[in-house]
């Protein structure tokens, strides 16, 4: 199984976009500092994830989320989070 996740910086606010086969580990590296594109943003929230079968899957959806309307659809998907 393969993760396709959004994770949010509670710094600066903003949304990061990532696919992993193992979203704990990769959540935990995340925390730890461990991803450079990452590591200055910290700290990060999980606000988002889906599963997928196969690992093409993963990759074009994150390709997806990380265009206009990928975030426009993240943003809406997840709008009662962000209101609080």
């Amino acid at each position: 199984m393969y993760y396709v996740y959004v994770l949010r910086s509670v710094k600066d606010k903003q949304f990061y976009v990532g696919y992993t086969n193992d979203l704990k580990k990769r959540l935990a590296d995340h925390k730890n500092g461990k991803v450079s594109s990452t590591k200055n943003r910290r700290p990060l929230e999980l606000v988002y994830y889906e599963g997928c079968l196969k690992q093409q899957d993963a990759t074009d959806r994150e390709k997806y989320l990380k265009t206009a309307w990928g975030k426009r659809y993240i943003k809406n998907r997840i709008k009662y989070y962000l209101t609080g």
